[in-house]
């Protein structure tokens, strides 16, 4: 019984200690990836902010050709939601909405992830011109976990974890455009 009591204890130390530190942990991160494009910002910017045209090259929405789509809206302007159903759970359910766009400049996405686990976060896609023929496109994710889910942000390195995905889907990207 002494022996049982003992290693109720510890695992008691143990949660309380993780608590704690959580409190000192960052709960925000972000990632951005970059690449350059052989096209004319115009048609870079006109391409990336129709979120269908996603299908093509986001890693996330490649994972599971068969999931189930929907669109709300027209494609390319503020208030547009597509959103995604799938039994994938590298894929999940969730939507994401156009929030903003400054015309040929940046386009900033909301997503609302639901399965398999619930977050709210922010994407941002962004063209700037390197030359008339060369276009420099940004992809960022910023999000935030809540206390105590922090503390997965100890075990997980999100600027490996997001990072590949982005450079692997600007990377396809560029292989659309460039064709």
């Amino acid at each position: 019984m002494k022996i049982l009591k003992v290693i109720l204890g510890g695992i008691v130390l143990i949660v309380v200690l993780l608590l704690i530190v959580a409190l000192f942990i960052k709960k925000d991160y972000a990632v951005e990836r970059e690449i350059t494009i052989n096209k004319p910002k115009s048609q870079v910017f006109d391409y990336i902010k129709l979120l269908k045209n996603q299908d093509l090259y986001s890693v996330w929405i490649k994972r599971d050709p068969a999931a189930k789509k929907e669109y709300k809206g027209t494609d390319g302007t503020v208030g547009f939601i597509a959103s995604w159903d799938s039994n994938n759970k590298d894929v999940g359910k969730g939507e994401q909405e156009i929030a903003k766009i400054a015309e040929g400049e940046r386009i900033d996405m909301k997503l609302r992830f639901k399965e398999p686990f619930e977050a709210n976060d922010d994407a941002y896609m962004i063209t700037e011109s390197v030359s008339e023929t060369q276009t420099k496109v940004k992809w960022g994710f910023k999000g935030s976990m809540k206390y105590p889910m922090n503390l997965m942000l100890l075990c997980v390195n999100m600027e490996d974890m997001l990072g590949k995905d982005l450079q692997k889907g600007l990377d396809d990207l560029k292989v659309i455009l460039e064709k």
